[in-house]
């Protein structure tokens, strides 16, 4: 018997009663996101550097202070006020929730980041990677103490477009069975060939009480004006 296959998605339920279905993310998708946000973070110190230099010691200070906000505030900011990312997460999928799924909040953040210097110990991030590995949801030092989560974004499915041909009636009622099989075989026939189609549109069209001599490619274009009839009524 094979063994079942490894699937790392955590399923919680809300107060509300939904079933949510997070999928947290792994070692290398975070730190190329760090990476980004790194390489960001390092163009903006740059560019600031060369606007306050001019201003002698007055410009130093300054530079101070954005060094500060830049490397503890960056994260922190973008996380709660961007829904969980940062530049770095947007460009990766990635969000930050706490562990229940809700969008992180200030402490979290704070918390999170400001334990970075830890995960950082002794160098390059070995601390964090190490324990990353050793958790089922891959959470660094940070993530523990703050109780917050790395997942992927999840992106809704976009809607397949049903063929444009006139809507078509039938002259019984369909079951609900009927109809989604009629608006899935409209939905997927773009991705089957022509014989295949053809020869699905001929078993649906059989308990349609349509007219038992049409062609193959008949069908298929009977079923996709049906298709278009229920998408109209719905």
């Amino acid at each position: 018997m094979q063994p079942a296959p490894l699937d790392t998605r955590i399923r919680m339920e809300t107060p509300e009663g939904i079933n949510l279905m997070l999928r947290p993310a792994g070692l290398l998708s975070r730190s190329l996101a760090f990476a980004i946000d790194l390489m960001i973070r390092g163009a903006l110190l740059l560019a600031l550097s060369f606007l306050l230099n001019a201003l002698g010691e007055f410009g130093s200070g300054l530079f101070a202070l954005a060094l500060f906000l830049i490397n503890w505030w960056y994260a922190v900011l973008f996380e709660v006020l961007h829904q969980g990312r940062t530049p770095g997460k947007q460009i990766m999928g990635l969000r930050v929730v706490h562990d229940d799924g809700t969008p992180v909040g200030w402490s979290a953040s704070l918390l999170r980041n400001l334990l970075r210097f830890v995960d950082m110990l002794p160098f390059g991030y070995s601390t964090g990677a190490f324990a990353c590995l050793q958790h089922p949801s891959f959470k660094r030092l940070g993530d523990l103490a703050a109780g917050t989560l790395v997942i992927y974004r999840h992106e809704p499915a976009s809607r397949p477009v049903l063929p444009k041909v006139p809507a078509l009636t039938v002259a019984l009622a369909l079951t609900l069975e009927e109809q989604h099989a009629v608006l899935s075989f409209a939905e997927r026939q773009g991705r089957l060939s022509a014989e295949r189609a053809q020869e699905l549109a001929g078993i649906l069209v059989a308990p349609l009480q349509m007219s038992a001599h049409s062609r193959p490619e008949q069908a298929v274009g009977q079923l996709n004006g049906i298709a278009c009839g229920l998408a109209d009524s719905a």
